[in-house]
């Protein structure tokens, strides 16, 4: 069935943190109206999302049911490879300046421009691989902006997993977390092969001790849209619904 569909608007932002022009994708519901509030799921990979994900076309669908609450998508692509690591590896020489647009740039400008309800619970972060990682870094270190994670096949190190587990702030994260079963050789964008899937499974036990809101799973397949589009449908309605 086709379902009355959303709008994508492209629009450019200059963030200060980082010195440069960020492109933002910005999906807005069939119905948007300035009346209504909305939730904000901020993307990642954000070209990824839209044109793998087809994050957009579940959201028509979903909204049209009436199966999740009101939702802007504001996707963020990179540019290259080699700025996507920058920004998002934990290593990488702008990721405490990404993080910080996040946070402080881009969710007040969305927060004035839209009609959102300005509350961390109604935020939620989402990507894959080392966009998953940022994702969950920048609400560790942001969880009264950010109340909600969606992770899908985070890349983890020593660095995320010390992050969480020195976490002890009051706001409580509602965490969607999954990995391959098969993610045990995954191919870098250094070119490295990396095991995913153990470092995974070290963070969901960090991750079940904390008083968070805590979903994880393995899926039988490896690290690629070929599981992570239809993880979505399961995904948008636990943290949306």
């Amino acid at each position: 069935m086709e379902y009355p569909k959303g709008t994508i608007h492209e629009l450019t932002f200059f963030s200060q943190e980082l010195n440069e022009e960020m492109q933002l994708l910005i999906y807005l519901p069939a119905n948007f109206s300035p009346l209504y509030k909305y939730s904000l799921l901020i993307a990642q990979d954000g070209r990824d999302y839209f044109q793998l994900g087809r994050i957009g076309r579940l959201a028509d669908e979903f909204l049209y049911k009436k199966e999740i609450e009101n939702l802007i998508i504001v996707g963020i692509p990179y540019k290259t490879v080699k700025d996507r690591r920058r920004k998002y590896h934990p290593n990488g020489d702008q990721n405490q300046q990404y993080i910080r647009f996040l946070a402080h740039e881009l969710v007040p400008f969305l927060d004035q421009k839209y009609p959102t309800y300005q509350m961390g619970i109604t935020r939620a972060l989402i990507g894959d691989s080392l966009a998953a990682t940022v994702s969950l870094m920048t609400a560790i270190q942001y969880p009264h902006t950010f109340g909600k994670v969606i992770m899908q096949s985070p890349y983890v190190d020593s660095q995320v997993l010390n992050l969480v587990s020195s976490f002890s702030d009051t706001p409580i994260l509602e965490i969607y977390h999954v990995i391959g079963q098969q993610e045990t050789e995954v191919k870098m964008t250094d070119g490295k092969i990396s095991d995913f899937l153990n470092p995974n499974r070290e963070l969901s036990k960090i991750l079940s001790s904390k008083p968070f809101t805590y979903f994880y799973e393995e899926f039988n397949g490896n690290h690629t849209w070929t599981y992570w589009q239809p993880d979505l449908r399961r995904a948008l309605k636990q943290m949306f619904s």
